[in-house]
């Protein structure tokens, strides 16, 4: 199998407590995404990643496929890499519960770049358009490099526009990671920055290791206020 696709749905989220099984137009919002990646013909396997079995029910009774992973990992690259283990795989992605919109003009960019033997992670950079997004600590601002390798991720605005003219980049959708990296990654310690931040990628640039920023032109709506909801139900209208 070369690309195995994990959607980590952890029930207990800070701001919205069960989202994977909040209604978005009537439909639970772990379906939504579930949907969308099906759509994608490089993704040769799906496996929902839950520590609760009421979105592991939803899911199968959809003609799904779940797998109960521990409640105490940290993270959803965790979660991920959990499920990784027992399933072999070339590729692995990280597709977030909260994206609802995720499609094959996300993913197969992804599984693209992988190609690179340089590249063991890579995620999508998306063009701040909306002013409001670069103060938003919900919205997880990046910098790269002129070869588009990660130099930093925060929930802060980077850069400080010290000068006028700045560009603002943010992290969103799904990423892609080689099985094998993906492995040694879940056997690293959460790091400090990462910890702070709340940001797993930082665990991978604190290790010394670099992340391929793609850059993507269609944005996203991720779900983790009650505000997102309605702007999603109000486009899917």
């Amino acid at each position: 199998m070369n690309a195995l696709a994990v959607i980590p749905a952890r029930y207990a989220s800070t701001r919205l407590p069960g989202k994977p099984l909040l209604p978005i137009a009537g439909v639970p919002l772990v379906l939504r995404v579930l949907e969308q990646v099906r759509k994608c013909g490089g993704v040769d396997r799906i496996i929902v990643a839950t520590d609760d079995m009421r979105i592991a029910d939803t899911v199968e009774n959809a003609g799904g496929e779940a797998m109960l992973s521990p409640p105490e990992l940290p993270s959803g690259g965790d979660r991920v890499a959990w499920v990784s283990e027992r399933i072999p795989s070339k590729i692995v992605l990280n597709i977030q519960v909260d994206d609802p919109l995720v499609g094959p003009d996300m993913i197969d960019p992804l599984i693209g770049a992988l190609a690179d033997e340089g590249t063991a992670l890579a995620l999508l950079a998306k063009r701040i358009e909306n002013e409001r997004e670069i103060e938003s600590p919900n919205i997880v601002k990046m910098a790269f490099d002129l070869n588009h390798r990660a130099l930093y991720f925060s929930r802060s605005p980077i850069p400080y526009a010290r000068t006028p003219g700045a560009t603002y980049y943010k992290h969103i959708g799904p990423y892609a990671w080689k099985r094998e990296f993906l492995l040694q990654f879940s056997r690293w310690r959460q790091t400090p920055l990462e910890k702070s931040e709340s940001l797993e990628m930082l665990r991978v640039l604190e290790n010394g290791h670099s992340i391929r920023c793609i850059p993507v032109a269609r944005d996203t709506i991720e779900i983790d206020t009650p505000e997102d909801v309605a702007a999603l139900e109000a486009l899917l209208a």
